[in-house]
């Protein structure tokens, strides 16, 4: 994803309202709330994460229904906020049930909004060997032995 500097905002309030009512919707996102995306998005919003890459409110909903699809008992919970200009960055814990157990994954999200106060780019960073790959029974053993074979002497 190419990072583009946002022109300063005229409004700063506005994106402060808009980063606020960003973070509620995750907090409280259900699959019932989806439909609020068009509001929080703009139409041709640009998400990525590791595993999607992709441009549009309707993708970005499929990311979700996906989820909501895949995991048990997914839940977001904001932990950190920082907001300059028209520029977010989100900490986060994602709370979810995996085969019956419950994971928290930890990430950071970087956020561009428009002119309008919708979220035109979102990018999450998060890594998917510690936070997923080193739990799953064969290639958690596989993800371990590298981790500990690649890390400095001292770590």
């Amino acid at each position: 994803m190419e990072l583009m500097k946002l022109p300063p905002d005229p409004n700063p309030g506005n994106c402060r309202a808009a980063l606020a009512g960003l973070v509620r919707f995750y907090e409280t996102l259900s699959p019932d709330t989806l439909d609020q995306l068009p509001s929080i998005y703009a139409a041709d919003a640009h998400f990525k994460d590791p595993f999607n890459d992709v441009v549009g409110v309707e993708a970005i909903s499929g990311i979700f229904r996906h989820m909501f699809a895949t995991v048990e008992a997914p839940r977001f919970e904001v932990t950190t906020r920082l907001l300059i200009g028209r520029e977010a960055m989100l900490g986060w814990d994602f709370h979810l049930r995996l085969q019956g157990r419950p994971r928290v994954i930890r990430g950071v999200t970087h956020l561009g909004f428009d002119a309008d106060g919708r979220v035109c780019r979102h990018r999450d960073y998060w890594d998917p060997a510690e936070e997923l790959y080193e739990h799953l029974p064969l290639l958690g053993s596989l993800m371990r032995w590298l981790k500990k074979r690649l890390a400095s002497p001292g770590a």
